[in-house]
């Protein structure tokens, strides 16, 4: 099949570079407004350039990647699915909730899949740790804990249009809870603290985090979110049941060091980024998308998804800023 790309920044070209090495995708199209990044793009990766997004509509592909700025995704979203073309996009659907409620409203009724890029759906530990609740080994539920920690803060113009830490980082603490338990978040406490970088602060934003999520059936689940973690990048979780507990990331690239006499683990060199810890799940991302756009799946992460994370993440801002409890029905009737 013939994938197009929009938008060949940090994501867009790491896409380009998978694309290209799977079986199911025989060429790629691209398009970026900056030239020289399409340029690039296609001389690694043979991959043929034109230059605006129409253009690429008009081009023949089978399926859209859209890695663009986020104030571009719900124009995007909409331009193919108005031509018909299975779209991939990348979290989030917009800016802000508004405008991705905007985008569900669009779409509805349209026979043309939507994906939306929450990759650790496919990391093979979340995929086992889905599968034993889902078999009842744990027993019920009462606790999970979810930890997402950054080496270093992005830069401080990506924390000023990022929206806040829970919407750029935590939310996909919130969309993987969501997925593995099968359960909804009902209610938030968030709290906030800034001991690093200043612009963070400057910004309206907090660089440390942690938030308390009650689920429909009474299960609790503690989510702890921070820009600094010197020793590496750190995405675990843990699922506690009456019966037996788990545990995901628990392996020796974990950027824990243990002083424990005697204790080695974890001996590996620690994850430092993103698309190290995850390029395995990258992968099955989209490969799955390419199964989307060949018709043999439905979409592994819809629109509908990506907004209940998204609600999540709004409630925990508003309960970080005000000091209270926040339920998801008071920020989705807001």
């Amino acid at each position: 099949m013939r994938i197009g790309i929009l938008g060949l920044g940090r994501i867009g070209a790491f896409h380009a570079e998978t694309l290209s090495g799977l079986d199911a995708v025989d060429s790629l199209v691209v398009t970026d407004p900056f030239a020289d990044a399409a340029k690039a793009a296609a001389e690694r990766f043979g991959a043929e350039v034109v230059d605006s997004p129409e253009a690429l509509l008009a081009a023949g592909v089978d399926g859209i990647v859209v890695a663009a700025a986020t104030d571009a995704h719900p124009a995007l979203i909409l331009a193919g699915v108005e031509a018909g073309i299975p779209v991939f996009c990348e979290k989030p659907v917009a800016k802000t909730m508004s405008e991705g409620v905007e985008v569900l409203k669009a779409v509805q009724g349209k026979d043309v899949p939507i994906q939306i890029g929450y990759n650790r759906r496919f990391d093979a530990g979340f995929v086992a740790a889905r599968a034993a609740v889902q078999s009842g080994e744990l027993g019920k539920l009462h606790t999970v804990r979810s930890t997402t920690l950054d080496p270093a803060p992005p830069p401080a113009a990506y924390i000023a249009a990022s929206g806040g830490i829970f919407r750029d980082c935590s939310v996909h603490d919130f969309d993987i809870i969501r997925w593995v338990t099968g359960r909804e978040v009902t209610e938030v406490y968030a709290v906030g603290g800034n001991k690093g970088a200043d612009y963070i602060k400057d910004a309206g934003d907090a660089d440390t985090t942690g938030a308390i999520l009650t689920l429909d059936d009474g299960t609790i689940a503690v989510v702890s979110n921070s820009r600094h973690n010197a020793r590496g990048y750190d995405v675990r979780m843990e699922i506690h049941g009456f019966t037996d507990s788990i545990a995901v990331g628990l392996e020796d690239k974990l950027p824990l060091r243990s002083v424990e006499p005697g204790v080695t683990f974890p001996s590996g060199t620690p994850h430092d980024f993103f698309m190290d810890r995850f390029t395995a799940a990258y992968r099955a991302e989209l490969t799955a998308f390419t199964e989307v756009v060949a018709g043999t799946r439905p979409s592994p992460c819809t629109i509908e998804d990506a907004l209940e994370a998204g609600w999540i993440a709004d409630a925990c801002t508003l309960s970080l800023h005000e000091h209270r409890p926040v339920t998801i029905e008071e920020v989705r009737q807001a």
